[in-house]
């Protein structure tokens, strides 16, 4: 007999087919979590490298650069995702490596570039040009680490944003594969029977909810920490 809603041992009720919601929302943390680590981290990756180059070199290498950056920007994320689903069946491996690909590394590459052309002007820079660095060293063992505060604090809210990019693409079914454990899967199966059961959304939406209101907070609370203005 499949348990219905509250009761005994299930914290949190039960699904349709007697799945104890408890314990899909936890499991569903680790599939969300790690599909947004691994496309934070490339995509921070391909950003630091390209938009550190595109920076230190500039001239001709960060027009070509930038002229690229805007080509991939005008791409359409989702209805490229959704041309590839009427011959693929996507999962989060492949909606990773798109979202990293496609647009994950821009942002971050315009960032870096803004920081690596106000810090190479430095006088630190040219100490270490004329103690022999190659340009690599420059760009990455000395203006690198002066730009890793405000990077950090990024990393954090982009996490945020990319828990709430892998529900929504889940929700239309692009995402997790069907039943899945995951959270924006979670909310578009249970929105079926919401009237009556409504715990399948409540309890997903909720995970959705917190985990990115944490992660958004702790950007917050890194960005007061490494703030120097507020230092005393």
């Amino acid at each position: 007999t499949k348990p219905n809603g509250f009761g005994g041992r299930h914290l949190l009720g039960t699904d349709n087919t007697g799945r104890d919601v408890f314990a899909r929302v936890i499991d569903g943390f680790k599939v969300s979590i790690t599909f947004t680590v691994i496309c934070t981290f490339l995509s921070y990756s391909i950003g630091i490298i390209i938009g550190g180059t595109l920076g230190y070199f500039g001239g001709k290498v960060d027009l070509f650069g930038v002229r690229i950056m805007e080509i991939f920007s005008a791409l359409p994320f989702l209805f490229i995702v959704m041309i590839l689903s009427g011959f693929m069946q996507p999962n989060l491996f492949i909606l990773a490596s798109i979202l990293v690909f496609l647009s994950g590394w821009i942002g971050i590459s315009y960032y870096i570039r803004g920081e690596f052309y106000r810090e190479k002007a430095k006088d630190y820079v040219s100490a270490a040009v004329s103690l022999g660095a190659t340009n690599w060293q420059v760009m990455f063992k000395h203006i690198l680490p002066n730009a890793w505060a405000p990077l950090l604090v990024a990393f954090t809210l982009d996490i945020g944003g990319t828990i709430l990019s892998a529900a929504g693409l889940s929700f239309i079914g692009l995402g997790a594969e069907m039943h899945s454990a995951e959270w924006g899967r979670m909310v578009s199966d249970g929105r079926k029977w919401f009237l009556n059961e409504w715990w399948l959304v409540t309890f997903p939406g909720l995970a959705i909810a917190f985990t990115t209101l944490g992660f958004n907070l702790l950007g917050d609370g890194l960005r007061d920490v490494v703030d120097p203005r507020n230092r005393r």
